[in-house]
């Protein structure tokens, strides 16, 4: 069983092999900016996520999101808790585990109508080998996790 000190160890040092090497790095805290700009409502209408910007924005549990057009910002506003991800967008692998870091846009799939992120596409593929095993505990771990 990996521990949270471990599991962060593990991440920091794959973070800094990713920038070494010019790759993205994932947050390892919550941006305010949610999704790190990415409109949460093109996960659920597009073949891949899109940019929003700072003409379209919305407010939803403390976070601020962007959106791609007005009218995604309006489905947003609508029903945010449609299109929001999980666990306020941190990583689901994560909150399964009993903590939170941030993720990488992305590294998401959504699952029955939910968006769930992960802290990268390696974390990811550990994620798939049991959604919704992970689902679960992430779900039984969220309201307690600080």
């Amino acid at each position: 069983m990996i521990t949270r000190r471990a599991f962060l160890g593990l991440m920091l040092g794959a973070a800094g092999m990713a920038a070494a090497a010019g790759y993205a790095v994932p947050a390892l805290a919550k941006d305010p900016l949610a999704l790190t700009g990415y409109d949460p409502v093109s996960y659920f209408t597009g073949n891949t996520p899109a940019k929003g910007t700072a003409d379209f924005t919305a407010r939803h549990n403390g976070l601020t999101y962007r959106f791609a057009n007005a009218r995604n910002r309006d489905a947003f506003k609508k029903d945010p808790a449609r299109f929001a991800p999980q666990y306020d967008g941190y990583c689901a692998y994560g909150v399964s585990r009993g903590y939170k870091v941030g993720v990488d846009p992305l590294a998401y799939k959504v699952v029955s109508g939910k968006l769930y992120l992960n802290y990268s596409r390696s974390v990811q593929r550990t994620w798939s080998r049991d959604i919704p095993g992970y689902i679960s505990k992430a779900d039984a771990n969220w309201p307690g996790l600080e």
